[in-house]
């Protein structure tokens, strides 16, 4: 019988996994769930060979983001399924760690945080959070994620206008890059609905403190490499990606996370 349990557990880490990496490949080229391409070509790959993970039929092999994703999929369903959170729950977590997955890689990768997979957050946060810590902390987190987000995204837009007097002062094209988007901004608010208040406060924290450590050390790479001066202010990260990370670490490693928080 355990057996049986953990074959199941497995494939449905595998199958999620699965949906993450065909939203990820779809949904920001295409706007619409269609048909799987393959990402070198854009080819048609059929089903049966997407969903084995085989070349397309140009050869062209499916990239380590996908075997990346596959792995990590079966690896959380696992954890999650012998440590679920707390009222939570298996199914729900399983759900939480399907839209972490889409948002943090569709980020990474295209730098957009999308209208579908804000909306379908919105509901999905409001669930989880009303269950795991009641509505009204669940409200006032979303509202708290979305003023402290709203405030840095004009401090973002601030850093964007002195950015481009830097880059016409050193005679490079100017570009439309944000600090931060609109999108990171219902990102913390979406997080807000599923940590709650206070909480959403150190999720944040801990989020822009990640991404400021990979910042320092691509400073600190630019540095070694002497291409500081012509790569420093043209380097923006995405947020949502360490959001997400802040987010996922607090619902599914709580103690690890209240060892850290004040008392």
């Amino acid at each position: 019988m355990f057996g049986l349990f953990l074959f199941i557990t497995a494939l449905a880490g595998w199958i999620v996994a699965g949906l993450v990496n065909y939203f990820s490949d779809v949904v920001p080229v295409m706007r619409a769930l269609s048909h799987p391409v393959c990402s070198h070509c854009g080819v048609n790959i059929n089903w049966f060979d997407y969903l084995l993970l085989k070349p397309c039929p140009n050869r062209h092999p499916r990239n380590i983001r996908t075997w990346l994703v596959q792995a990590l999929g079966l690896i959380a369903s696992l954890y999650i399924w012998t440590r679920p959170p707390s009222k939570i729950g298996y199914i729900l977590g399983l759900i939480l760690i399907l839209y972490f997955g889409v948002v943090f890689v569709i980020d990474m990768e295209h730098r957009l945080i999308l209208h579908i997979t804000s909306i379908f957050g919105s509901l999905l946060g409001l669930v989880t959070g009303t269950i795991s810590h009641g509505l009204y902390p669940t409200l006032l987190g979303g509202l708290g994620g979305l003023l402290i987000m709203l405030t840095l995204y004009y401090l973002g837009v601030l850093f964007a206008r002195l950015r481009t007097r830097r880059l016409r002062a050193m005679g490079q094209q100017i570009d439309d890059e944000e600090a931060l988007g609109a999108g990171d901004v219902i990102l913390a608010a979406v997080l807000g609905l599923m940590l709650g208040w206070p909480l959403i406060w150190f999720g944040l924290l801990v989020g822009i403190l990640l991404g400021g450590a990979v910042s320092i050390l691509l400073i600190l790479w630019f540095v070694i490499t002497r291409q500081y001066k012509k790569n420093a202010w043209m380097i923006f990260m995405p947020y949502g990606p360490y959001f997400i990370t802040s987010a996922f670490l607090i619902i599914f490693f709580p103690k690890v996370i209240a060892a850290l928080l004040p008392r």
